[in-house]
């Protein structure tokens, strides 16, 4: 009997404290926001959108491997001899053409992992929340600044360069064989030399 009673109070007691908030917020000022004509202001820090300023981006590829949902996908291409790509705002050397530089937002879990380890300070969450879309592939944002046809031809002057050098490696590669196997018949010869003078003067003249 005493845990009916106890458990019927408990329970008025829970339904009084819930109607005496929700009375309290009755007669309190509205508090409502009327978006999107009124927007409340964002804390700093917040996390809703990534961005990359692709000018200072040196390809280093350490953002894509911090982040633990694979939705940042980079390809680079090594910058032929012949092109200076400059340097970065913060001073790094450019080394490399940025084929490719997409962030899937629909994947991205905002965790910020990919911030700290740029070291041009690149790619940051910008506070824009409104990007909503029907088609999830319209989530993925493209920041390479590349045409089709730049990239084409970028692809194509750093692998004749690399075939190049390929090539010269290879030669340069069996040149030191072929030293290498001049020398050892040149001591072949020397020691097959010093081997024969050696049997002459060994050899006892006709007169003794």
């Amino acid at each position: 009997m005493q845990n009916v009673i106890k458990e019927g109070w408990l329970t008025f007691k829970s339904i009084f404290i819930g109607m005496g908030v929700t009375m309290r917020h009755l007669f309190s000022p509205s508090v409502t926001e009327l978006y999107p004509e009124e927007k409340i202001e964002l804390p700093k820090g917040v996390r809703a959108k990534l961005y990359v300023n692709i000018d200072d981006c040196i390809g280093c590829n350490l953002c894509a491997r911090a982040c633990p949902v694979n939705c940042i996908d980079i390809e680079t291409v090594m910058a032929t001899s012949d092109v200076d790509l400059g340097k970065t705002s913060t001073g790094n050397p450019k080394r490399f053409w940025l084929t490719r530089f997409n962030i899937d937002m629909a994947k991205c879990m905002y965790c910020d992992l990919c911030v700290p380890p740029c070291p041009t300070d690149c790619i940051y969450m910008v506070p824009e929340y409104e990007y909503s879309e029907f088609d999830r592939t319209n989530l993925v944002y493209h920041f390479s600044n590349l045409q089709p046809a730049m990239v084409a031809e970028v692809k194509e002057k750093a692998e004749k360069e690399a075939e190049e050098k390929r090539r010269k490696k290879e030669e340069e590669k069996k040149k030191k064989e072929e030293e290498k196997k001049k020398k050892e018949m040149q001591a072949k010869n020397e020691l097959a030399d010093n081997s024969d003078e050696k049997n002459d003067s060994s050899k006892p003249e006709k007169g003794d």
